[in-house]
């Protein structure tokens, strides 16, 4: 099936029109991430990225308890010590925020849903087959993505796709009609090419450039480029010199049609974002005087 075609996104109990641009801000609950190595591995310094990025316009705020690369395993009762106990602190310090999980485990998506969370992200692309259930069950959104068959935690060795945007949307489309036959609210689905995720630099790259293919299945379209080695590679640039690259490609998306942008920097994103809303006529300039006065 095709999406809402130009639906109102639903996330906890706010509505978001098509023509929204959504920053979901990254809180990493690890002391090992790949970018900010550990920066609100500290509860209270955590609850206070929170208060940052809420205060910066965060629409969304995602909250993660384990690395994407491979490492120290993190079991299923370590990611709810991890995260439960914090998400139930945010839900009741942020009544009004929307709160995305990032996990890819069932057991521990009931749990943080039980705690506050408003929608699941997962970026293992469906690797537990019961995350559907259990977003269905806790009226939660569920993000579809495509990690092209990996396992949680592996990096890609050569691969290898016909045609990858193909791929990304057999899977991605076929998790979210997984998702609307297992009770999740349509309005509450959205889709994830997952770059880098199963992916090479090239690969990456095409999704980005054909991404408008998967605005026009009718899912909104969430990306997340946020510093990946994608931009690395392509730069040739450190961990720590990518954010040009981020927002580059962040207008890009932005242009050919996704909808919420998960990112580090919410300041910097939210203003490109504004840019391209109003490049296109979506939102009208801060102000204007220039040439009128």
């Amino acid at each position: 099936m095709t999406g809402p075609r130009g639906g109102t996104l639903r996330l906890g109990a706010r509505a978001f029109g098509p023509r929204q641009l959504l920053v979901m801000a990254i809180v990493n609950r690890t002391p090992d991430s790949f970018y900010d190595r550990g920066a609100s591995w500290d509860a209270g310094a955590a609850m206070e990225r929170v208060r940052t990025v809420v205060a910066e316009g965060a629409d969304i705020v995602d909250i993660g308890g384990v690395p994407a690369a491979p490492g120290a395993e993190v079991t299923v009762a370590e990611e709810i010590r991890r995260t439960v106990p914090f998400v139930a602190a945010v839900r009741g310090a942020f009544p009004e925020a929307v709160i995305s999980v990032d996990t890819w485990r069932h057991q521990v998506a009931r749990e943080l849903c039980a705690a506050g969370a408003d929608l699941i992200n997962d970026s293992w692309g469906g690797w537990d087959e019961r995350l559907p259930e259990v977003a269905a069950e806790s009226g939660a959104g569920l993000v579809c993505s495509h990690a092209g068959g990996l396992p949680p935690r592996t990096r890609p060795y050569r691969a290898e796709y016909d045609n990858v945007m193909a791929s990304v949307l057999q899977r991605t489309l076929a998790l979210a009609d997984r998702a609307v036959a297992a009770g999740v609210d349509p309005s509450r689905v959205l889709i994830d090419p997952a770059h880098d995720f199963g992916k090479n630099t090239w690969h990456s790259l095409e999704v980005t450039r054909r991404l408008g293919e998967m605005v026009a299945a009718g899912w909104p379209v969430l990306i997340s480029v946020s510093h990946k080695d994608f931009i690395g590679e392509t730069l040739n640039a450190g961990r720590d010199q990518r954010l040009a690259g981020t927002l580059a490609a962040t207008a890009v998306c932005a242009w050919l049609g996704a909808r919420v942008f998960r990112a580090h920097q919410v300041t910097q994103t939210r203003q490109v974002l504004d840019m391209v809303a109003a490049i296109r006529g979506d939102l009208a300039p801060a102000r204007a005087v220039r040439g009128l006065v």
